[in-house]
């Protein structure tokens, strides 16, 4: 069952003259990640194929995944009347594609996979929790709030059933740590850098490099200390390790310093 429905959302309440362009931007090219959820839980069922109740909590993830994608394109149109979601979803679904043929996890286990997943959800409520906090349109806001705490509980789902197959695969925290690692590399690869071209487009060929910087620029101003320290500790937890202490206060900071720096670095590219 759904926590909340697009009926939940104040849509009557929608304010055009607060509307960011660099938010809408964002949330174009989040909506259609979101909106792609069926695929990784086809991805997942695959990994864990004799895992019944896994996968049940998979599939339902999945059906909230795509009603926040759903949610962020109705919003999108409505700031953007020219924006045409369901055209943008195809185009990213024909130049982005998972590795449905996967038989196994491209983790190399499957507790690695659900840390993946766990780090994945750090991310995404991180991000949603700042857009929240940054937008003054109240539409975007619901939108945002729902969504960053439905990632919260699906992290807390993913590490349940981490902890589960952690007594069977007996993955050592630095196997968990550098999967960890590994996943929040992967923020510089094509799935928001094309999700970003197929919602932004305007015109030009695909690059990798110049979306991922156009994205980059426009999301990491709004990151705040209090979110980046949340996102920091619950990736610790999931790595092994204690969640608190001098290690994520100096993870927090180079993390903070980290993100300014690149916006800076990006600003004086543009």
């Amino acid at each position: 069952m759904k926590h909340w429905t697009l009926d939940d959302i104040p849509w009557e309440s929608f304010d055009p003259s607060k509307v960011d362009p660099d938010l809408l931007k964002l949330a174009k090219a989040a909506a259609l990640v979101e909106k792609n959820g069926l695929d990784y839980a086809a991805y997942l069922a695959q990994v864990f194929p004799e895992d019944v109740a896994f996968k049940r909590v998979a599939e339902h993830w999945a059906t909230e995944e795509v009603q926040h994608g759903d949610a962020l394109g109705r919003w999108a149109m409505l700031a953007d009347p020219s924006f045409d979601f369901d055209h943008a979803f195809g185009r990213f679904r024909e130049g982005f594609h998972l590795p449905l043929d996967a038989t196994a996890s491209v983790r190399g286990s499957r507790a690695g996979e659900l840390v993946a997943r766990c780090i994945v959800e750090v991310g995404t409520s991180s991000y949603y929790a700042s857009l929240a906090d940054a937008t003054e349109e109240p539409v975007l806001k619901a939108i945002c709030q729902h969504i960053a705490g439905d990632e919260i509980r699906h992290y807390n789902l993913f590490y349940a059933h981490l902890c589960r197959y952690l007594e069977t695969e007996g993955l050592s925290r630095w196997e968990r740590l550098k999967v960890a690692f590994g996943r929040i590399a992967e923020t510089d690869d094509d799935e928001l850098s094309y999700a970003y071209f197929a919602a932004n487009d305007e015109g030009e060929a695909y690059n990798r490099k110049r979306c991922n910087e156009e994205y980059a620029k426009r999301a990491y101003r709004y990151y705040k200390p209090p979110i980046i320290e949340r996102g920091i500790a619950m990736s610790l937890k999931a790595s092994g390790f204690k969640s608190d202490g001098w290690v994520a206060a100096a993870l927090s900071k180079a993390a903070s310093r980290f993100m300014a720096y690149r916006q800076r670095r990006l600003a004086q590219a543009a």
